[in-house]
């Protein structure tokens, strides 16, 4: 396998490896400012760009993936929790990503984020925003979890051998690498600490909220990045109640079941997750100008639905916003309602 310096020279880290015989590469959590710079050290090494992969849905930068993987016709891949549509593949823990003739492995690492996974390449892992050089990523928002962090943290990344190199997907140090034995011992946000205490610790901190964060986050989650949707701020999206798999279902079957709004894209409504009987399909990107298709349904109960339960929330948001007062959102989405093995069509 091909290990190639970071890309970025910045705070934001960007990756990439490669199979040396194949020549085909994997590009790791790649910035949207950055793509030419891709494009040109690609192919300055004869490089194919066979996949492209985000570690998790990024709140501080616009992601590259979407562009990138229409300029070089290459395969997006993300967690099965991503929220963003268009992920060519998704992945979950013990996965093992093809690369030419080698393959790279798949750690489920939630905490910062649903979708964060870290990837095993041999001598070196690829952390994402879970486990940073001395330090670990915020899990105070977008469904951020200090005790899954810990636990992924703990269990799954200080398992690997001690030798095995840490690359994480932000450093604001200087910092290029460390080890698993390094952060076990010295990582001051983790080393002595138990659950509980890293629980409290992460709670303790006022961390401020990424620069734009508005214009970054939700585009990255949807991969919708033109003027005429206005995503409502995070103060909107709080505001949304969110359902269960299981009270969802039980209102379906009850005497006055709900709308069920579903907000994917046309193929993910006829993918491989299915759609729940009798859902109203309209793309998030369509809601806005097709919100009149929803008058006759205003008194009634409307439950927002989508792959993992982040763009239904933005549709909730948006439609409360526009006077539709008894608005929910189905909580992690059709991810969920497939494992609760609940009814879908194709």
């Amino acid at each position: 396998m091909l290990h190639f310096p970071e890309l970025n020279h910045g705070k934001c880290k960007t990756y990439l490896v490669a199979c040396e015989r194949t020549r085909k590469a994997l590009l790791i959590d790649p910035v949207r400012d950055n793509i030419s710079r891709y494009l040109a050290f690609l192919a300055y090494h004869q490089l194919r760009l066979d996949a492209i992969l985000d570690t998790h849905t990024h709140a501080d930068h616009p992601t590259g993936s979407f562009q990138l993987r229409d300029l070089a016709q290459s395969r997006l891949i993300m967690h099965r929790r991503a929220p963003a549509p268009g992920v060519d593949e998704h992945v979950e823990h013990g996965d093992r990503i093809a690369l030419g003739e080698l393959a790279v492995q798949v750690l489920y690492t939630p905490g910062h984020t649903p979708d964060s996974i870290s990837l095993y390449a041999g001598d070196r892992v690829f952390t994402g925003d879970v486990l940073l050089i001395g330090g670990t990523g915020r899990a105070d928002f977008a469904g951020g979890d200090a005790g899954q962090q810990y636990d992924s943290i703990t269990e799954k990344l200080f398992s690997l051998p001690d030798e095995t190199l840490v690359f994480p997907a932000h450093d604001y140090r200087g910092n290029q690498s460390s080890t698993i034995a390094h952060e076990k011992r010295h990582n001051p946000r983790v080393a002595g600490r138990t659950r509980q205490q890293y629980i409290a610790l992460m709670a303790s901190l006022n961390f401020p909220m990424p620069d734009k964060i508005q214009e970054v986050l939700q585009p990255n989650q949807t991969a919708i990045d033109d003027d005429r949707t206005k995503f409502p701020d995070l103060t909107e999206l709080n505001q949304v109640q969110q359902l269960t798999a299981d009270e969802v279902s039980a209102l379906i079957a009850s005497a006055n079941p709900p709308l069920l709004l579903d907000v994917r894209e046309p193929n993910e409504y006829r993918g491989e997750l299915g759609h729940i009987h009798g859902s109203l399909l309209i793309p998030l990107r369509d809601l806005a100008s097709r919100s009149t298709e929803l008058e006759a349904h205003r008194g009634r109960p409307i439950i927002a639905i989508c792959r993992s339960g982040v763009r239904s929330t933005t549709a909730a948001a948006i439609l409360y916003g526009l006077g539709f007062e008894r608005v929910y959102n189905l909580k992690d989405g059709m991810v969920e309602w497939n494992d609760r093995k609940l009814a879908v069509e194709h």
